[in-house]
């Protein structure tokens, strides 16, 4: 499969690219939004985080953001094809199911550093207006996942370019990237609690998340908390004071 997608063309590749993370985002998001709207409530599981209604054209806004970021991130792909048909990268040649799995796990701590890394960034002073269009969703939901500014798209998709310059990745633990990154994400945006107090590790993310958007402050990570603990940039465990103030 990955042989076939190196020898496609490049208007096919940003096709086939729009299509993918449209699929992801909307698929994702709406099962997300299901989940937590309804399904969990109406069985009594896990809470909001922050019980207060969006405001007014709330979802319309993130609707809108996450198209643009569709097609940066779907005609994007034309830029590890390019790596592929340049010779710079390589798929992996019959991979055994123990590498591909260990790529994905691979993959996944790349994920976190580099979303850690890229999330403060876009914090500083020079880049700050771009994360701007994202905080704008003091309470998150599964469609602000892609809400992004297209400089903020652009740094959060070159994720898989390091990596491929490095290794030859198999096409699954490749292709398995952006499916995890917009299933988490779609989580963590959720604002929706599962965990039981005291909510630390990986399930309490969207707590962490929610009070991340509720602060705009501490809470850099994506799923997991272990760098922002070394890193001294935890705002807190949990996001129950979740009308906490913001700094832009």
């Amino acid at each position: 499969m990955g042989e076939g997608f190196a020898a496609l063309g490049a208007v096919p590749v940003m096709a086939i690219g729009v299509a993918f993370f449209a699929a992801l985002y909307f698929g994702f998001g709406g099962a997300v939004w299901l989940l937590t709207r309804r399904v969990l409530p109406a069985l009594g599981i896990g809470h909001p985080l922050d019980p207060r209604p969006l405001p007014p054209g709330q979802l319309r806004r993130e609707l809108l953001a996450s198209c643009g970021s569709v097609l940066v991130f779907g005609l994007g792909l034309v830029v590890p094809w390019a790596l592929l048909r340049l010779g710079w990268a390589r798929f992996a040649a019959e991979p055994s199911p123990p590498r591909v799995l260990a790529e994905i796990v691979a993959l996944f701590l790349w994920n976190e550093l580099h979303f850690y890394l890229h999330h403060r960034l876009l914090h500083t002073r020079p880049l700050r207006r771009f994360h701007a269009l994202h905080h704008r969703s003091r309470t998150p939901t599964p469609f602000s996942t892609y809400a992004f500014h297209p400089v903020e798209a652009l740094m959060l998709g070159s994720v898989p370019l390091l990596p491929m310059l490095l290794h030859d990745f198999s096409f699954a633990a490749l292709a398995s990237l952006p499916v995890l990154s917009i299933a988490l994400n779609a989580l963590g945006h959720s604002n929706y609690t599962l965990a039981a107090p005291p909510r630390r590790g990986w399930p309490a993310a969207a707590d962490r998340h929610q009070l991340h958007h509720a602060r705009y402050h501490g809470n850099y990570g994506f799923l997991l908390p272990g760098l922002d603990r070394r890193l001294g940039t935890a705002a807190a465990e949990a996001a129950d004071d979740a009308g906490g103030t913001r700094a832009p």
